[in-house]
Parts: C-alpha cells; structure tokens; sequence
C-alpha cells in the first residue's frame, strides 16, 4: 500500500488561540530581532529597502509631474499598506534565521511558498482602500480650497500652515487620515506573513490580523508608534532612510508576528 504523500500545508494554529495582550516590550524586543537580522547578510536586505526607496522617489515625481502634490502625505502613509507586500522576501529571510538557516537575495526573492492568487486578492482589497483614502483626501482639499488647480509647493504649505482654512484641513485631514492609517495598520499588519506561512486566504487573514491587533492592542499600538518614527526619519531624509528602515521593519513585523503566532511563521 502506497505511503500518503506529506502535506507541503504548514499547520495553521486555531484562531481562537490568538496570543493576547502580550507587554508592550514585545514591540522593542522585535525591533531588536528586526535589527539583527538586517546585520545578517545586509545586502539582501539592503536591496528591499533601494527598491522602495526608489517606487516612493517615482511616485512622488509622477504626483508633482500631474499637478497633485498635494496628495504626497497620504501617498506616503499608504506605505502601511504597501509595506507589507514588498517585505515577503524579508519575512522569509527572518523565518529561514530563525531555523538557523541562512538566505541570500536569490532566495528571499524565489522561496516563494504563499499563493499567488491570495496575495492579488488581498492587494487589491488593500489598493482600493489606498484608493479610497487618496480620494477623500483629495475631496477634503476640494472642501477647503474649493475645485482651483494646485497652487505649487510653496505657496500651498503658505496657505496651508498661515490661514484658517489651512489650519482646518490639517485638523480634518489628520483626523480622517488617522481613521484610514489605524484600519489599514491593523488589517495590513500580519494579512501578509499569515497568507506566506499558513496559506490562509486573503479575507481570512485581513480579518485576523484586524483581531491581532485590538487582542493586542499595547504592543501593536507601540509598533504603529516605531514605524511611524521610521517613516519621519525616512522623510527627514529625504526619503533615503527608508533603505535601512523599511527592511529593519520588515524583519522586527515578522518577529512581532511569530510572537503572537508560534506555533506558525517557519
């Protein structure tokens, strides 16, 4: 009698043994394993960073060359949402480490185990909440300004940071852009690694990463607070930091995944 063949599924852990309420030392302690495993063989990681360095250097010219600068904040926090895809390789470099397995950028980028299809499906679930929040961000510049073209950099940070009307965009627009950055945070956070490592489908695992979270939120909450630093160090930058940042987040996501999934991620 022929042996039956062994299942290529890793086991998933039940949903209902989420890790909750794990210290907020977990989101430090992960940006510490994020860190180590960016020194290990940094040039796989490195090459991560580079390249979103230069989607967002693209992205940014394409805006200004259209007339929509305005729109470059949104665009930029929507790297919460962006972030997640273009660190599969990095996930999988942290994973391959922790067995005490080496991998090289040949790897990281061809160790491909998550289905393709789910990971479309949960980009464009995620791109058209991207959309959606460059639209209203769009219309709550229309609501103040009224329907006038962009005005040029200067003279829009002019009118922005010196006028009443200015002063209530930057109110509403960090209220409403706050809203859309917390729900794409916590849907976006751990969907990714979930569909890599335990095959779950796309829907599944926007929903338990949106469960991960609120079960944690201390920890959670402390890690948006370390990425939202990385991302102001990176535009401080001008946007170079982001070639070490991005894949020291990258690493220290997963690490903080694998906390609150143990049972999965390797």
């Amino acid at each position: 009698m022929l042996e039956p063949l062994p299942t290529l599924v890793p086991p998933q852990p039940p949903d209902d043994l989420l890790a909750r309420n794990l210290p907020a030392g977990a989101a430090r302690k992960a940006l510490a394993a994020g860190w180590r495993d960016f020194r290990r063989d940094p040039l796989g990681s490195l090459a991560y960073g580079l390249m979103l360095f230069l989607i967002s250097v693209a992205v940014i010219w394409l805006l200004s060359r259209s007339g929509l600068l305005y729109l470059v904040l949104p665009a930029i926090a929507g790297f919460m949402i962006v972030g997640p895809f273009m660190a599969i390789g990095l996930y999988r470099k942290s994973a391959a480490l922790t067995l005490g397995h080496e991998m090289h950028l040949g790897e990281m980028r061809h160790a491909r185990r998550s289905p393709a299809g789910q990971l479309a499906y949960a980009g464009l679930l995620l791109g058209l909440l991207l959309l959606f929040w460059l639209r209203a961000a769009d219309l709550l510049y229309a609501l103040f300004f009224g329907l006038i073209p962009f005005p040029g950099y200067e003279e829009a940070l002019v009118n922005t940071f010196t006028t009443a009307r200015g002063w209530g965009l930057l109110v509403s627009g960090g209220v409403v852009g706050g809203l859309f950055a917390a729900f794409a945070f916590a849907v976006s956070l751990y969907a990714i690694p979930m569909i890599e490592f335990e095959r779950r489908d796309a829907l599944t695992a926007l929903g338990l990463s949106f469960a991960m979270v609120t079960r944690n939120l201390v920890p959670s909450f402390a890690w948006g607070v370390i990425v939202t630093l990385g991302i102001g160090l990176s535009v401080a930058t001008g946007l170079l930091g982001l070639i070490v940042v991005f894949p020291v987040l990258g690493h220290g996501t997963w690490h903080l995944y694998h906390a609150m999934r143990p049972q999965s991620g390797t």
